[in-house]
């Protein structure tokens, strides 16, 4: 019995024996070496820095991909929001210039007596003529209204430009006298700057006549108190409109004295007049009412001058009309 316990015992030794040099003989798994710089092989980072666990399992080791994040699909630019139509303004008109115009008197269509029979030959024969109603400025253009022109037109009279004695010599301090020493073509500019125009020879005494066809614009009787003519002895011009008598029946102011008034018209011969006369022809223009210097024969409504248009005279000025 002791001999068979003996022998397992023995056995069982040599089991062991076995087995541990088995253990020493084996040999660790194989290392992934890795090439250096000086030609040596080098042992993988992992067993340098004594990774038990990969060394034990014989793997390298692979990191664990941290997942891709995506570019992020940019998001659309809100859009540009459109701008609301904005109604754009109407450009503004430049502002007329304000003109110190003298208000105008209507002289309503109809027939009236042009002439005289049994004054100077150039009056004859009286006759008939039937106008479209039209306008006429109640008084004589005045300096203060041709200097509003001359400003704004920039403009020289003809008399001025010929180096000689202009209107603006005769106006200092007289703003609302008439304007004068302007010629045909002078009062002709200023009509046109204003929108007007000069009147006709006819327009002009039918506003001085009235429907009655009298002899001066208050009546058919001579009074030099009425006017400012010769015999009143004012020697120069008169503020406009100061006459209260001095008024047409149309209710035109100063038709007698003050001023010459230049019309629209070449001074020729009345139809049926054969008497001859040598200023008759397109060469002068027809001037009526008489001037501050004048005799009463001058002054009548039916009184016809002329003189060439180029002509400026201290008593010399104008009024403009308008059509109907």
């Amino acid at each position: 019995m002791k001999r068979i316990q003996i022998i397992w015992l023995s056995w069982l030794t040599l089991v062991v024996l076995l087995s541990a040099c088995l253990a020493e003989k084996t040999p660790p798994p194989a290392a992934e070496k890795t090439q250096s710089g000086d030609g040596e092989t080098a042992a993988p980072a992992e067993l340098v820095e004594g990774n038990p666990t990969e060394v034990l399992l014989g793997a390298t080791a692979v990191p664990t991909p941290i997942p891709a994040t995506g570019t992020p699909t940019p998001k659309p630019l809100p859009p540009t929001p459109t701008p609301r139509p904005t109604a754009t303004p109407a450009p503004e008109e430049p502002e007329e210039t304000m003109k110190p115009l003298t208000e105008l008197v209507e002289i309503p269509a109809g027939p009236f007596t042009m002439g005289r029979d049994g004054g100077a030959d150039d009056e004859s024969p009286a006759h008939q003529v039937d106008l479209p109603a039209y306008y006429l400025e109640m008084f004589e253009v005045t300096n203060a209204q041709f200097a509003a022109f001359v400003e704004d037109a920039g403009y020289v009279t003809e008399v001025e430009q010929s180096g000689g004695s202009g209107w603006q010599a005769f106006a200092a301090g007289k703003e609302n006298h008439p304007v004068v020493k302007v010629s045909w073509n002078d009062a002709s500019a200023y009509c046109d700057w204003a929108g007007r125009r000069l009147s006709t020879e006819a327009e002009w005494e039918k506003a001085a006549r009235g429907p009655d066809s009298l002899l001066y614009p208050w009546g058919n009787d001579w009074n030099p108190d009425y006017a400012n003519v010769k015999a009143a002895g004012y020697r120069g011009t008169t503020p406009v409109g100061i006459f209260a008598n001095n008024v047409s029946p149309y209710g035109v102011f100063d038709m007698a004295g003050n001023v010459w008034e230049w019309t629209a018209d070449w001074y020729q011969p009345y139809p049926g007049n054969s008497t001859p006369d040598e200023f008759y022809g397109e060469k002068f223009r027809v001037l009526r009412g008489g001037g501050w210097f004048d005799e009463q024969d001058q002054v009548l409504a039916t009184n016809r001058s002329s003189t060439s248009p180029e002509a400026a005279n201290d008593d010399i000025g104008f009024r403009c009309a308008t059509d109907g």
